[in-house]
């Protein structure tokens, strides 16, 4: 059994522990951040911390975890399936391209692909609550569309992953690479609805 096999063990500061260690990673990434840091910023200390999280990667994952779970959980409870198909797509497509585009997002990718080389289990649990955990969200939300025959959809597995790869063409990449690095809502918008245009040529009814 590997360190990332272990079983993340809560508690009272379970929260705390990982604010903090979300703090540390953002600002010194992966391998520059150290547990000292990260408990001091928790406010608790290393022996807490590792009751917590026997190994880093294993508290990294979780911190990547519980934020894509957050803005997935919060984009269905605001996002209707009663509304038309296109205002679904550009809400869905809209926080996407914010969330890429975060310094979290941003952070969270940079890390995973330095690290997924040494450490692939780093890398699968980042998939799993990442670029997977969209896929899962984004069939739910059409999935009423596609029973109501408004998308004609035979792959949703592959029809939700294009749809995440358009929300990342162009400004995603751009900003990865630190190349004119525009956050504007109107760079946004132009994203979006370019996502939502080509993603309806091709699977709408």
């Amino acid at each position: 059994m590997t360190a990332m096999d272990a079983e993340i063990k809560k508690g009272r500061k379970f929260d705390q522990v990982l604010e903090g260690a979300r703090q540390i990673f953002m600002r010194d990434g992966f391998e520059g951040a150290s547990v000292d840091d990260i408990a001091k910023a928790a406010g608790v200390s290393k022996a807490t911390l590792y009751s917590y999280f026997p190994d880093k990667r294993l508290l990294f994952s979780e911190v990547a975890r519980v934020e894509c779970n957050r803005q997935a959980e919060s984009a269905l409870e605001q996002i209707s399936t009663t509304a038309p198909v296109r205002d679904v797509l550009h809400e869905a497509a809209t926080r996407a391209v914010q969330f890429f585009l975060s310094d979290f997002g941003q952070q969270m990718f940079r890390i995973c692909v330095a690290e997924s080389y040494r450490f692939p289990e780093l890398g699968q649990r980042f998939y799993a609550s990442g670029p997977a955990l969209f896929s899962e969200r984004m069939g739910r939300l059409l999935a009423p569309y596609v029973e109501r025959d408004e998308l004609k959809i035979d792959d949703m597995d592959l029809a939700t992953k294009q749809f995440g790869e358009l929300c990342k063409c162009d400004l995603f990449v751009r900003c990865l690479c630190g190349v004119d690095c525009d956050t504007s809502d109107h760079a946004i918008e132009r994203i979006a609805t370019g996502a939502v245009d080509t993603f309806m040529a091709r699977y709408g009814a």
